[in-house]
């Protein structure tokens, strides 16, 4: 059975489109047909050219599709792949969450299957504060979370989040921990739960 994955993320300085490229492998190799999409950018341009990562990253994934609402109904199932802002989702994340609410009223969001994964500047910056925030908007979707829990040894060697894969953000631009094989876990994890869900329902 194929299930429909979205990995949908927001990344400023690309720390989060890497994650979403190894949840896009991930969720190929469980057998998903897969759309990687970024959420849309609602910072102004002089924000973006401020940062000369920033500006390199928005440049480099100009050609990543921008996620709709027609992705969020298209989809069995979705990873979410997000920064921290202060122990919350980023407002770009937010701005258009805001959207979906036509959706939500129709019944359309319930019963997707969902995780989240979510990177900082440091170990202890909010990213499981992040996860738990965004899953709230989730439970009032009637989505189906599927948290990676303690279900593979790679959630260890990733530091062990049990919500969602957390990674950090060296001052390198590079990550930090070894979370490769953590994210393509969590990502078959919710193929697998997709699946499961899909069959019930048939």
């Amino acid at each position: 059975m194929s299930i429909k994955l979205a990995v949908i993320y927001y990344s400023s300085t690309g720390t989060n489109y890497q994650m979403a490229q190894w949840a896009e492998e991930g969720g190929k190799e469980a057998g998903a047909e897969v759309k990687v999409l970024k959420f849309p950018e609602t910072a102004p341009a002089a924000a973006i050219d401020s940062n000369p990562a920033w500006r390199a990253n928005a440049d480099a994934t100009k050609d990543v599709p921008e996620v709709t609402l027609s992705d969020l109904e298209w989809a069995d199932a979705i990873v979410f792949s997000v920064p921290t802002r202060f122990g919350n989702i980023a407002s770009q994340v937010q701005a258009f969450i805001d959207t979906a609410g036509g959706l939500w009223a129709q019944g359309k969001l319930a019963n997707k299957v969902v995780s989240a994964m979510s990177t900082a500047g440091n170990p202890h910056g909010g990213q499981e504060a992040t996860i738990l925030s965004l899953y709230t908007t989730m439970y009032h979707w009637g989505a189906i979370v599927a948290a990676p829990g303690f279900t593979n040894q790679s959630i260890y060697a990733a530091g062990g989040n049990p919500y969602g894969t957390s990674a950090t953000q060296g001052q390198d631009g590079k990550i930090v921990e070894d979370v490769a094989a953590a994210v393509k876990h969590q990502a078959k994890r919710t193929v697998t739960v997709g699946e499961w869900v899909k069959k019930g329902n048939q």
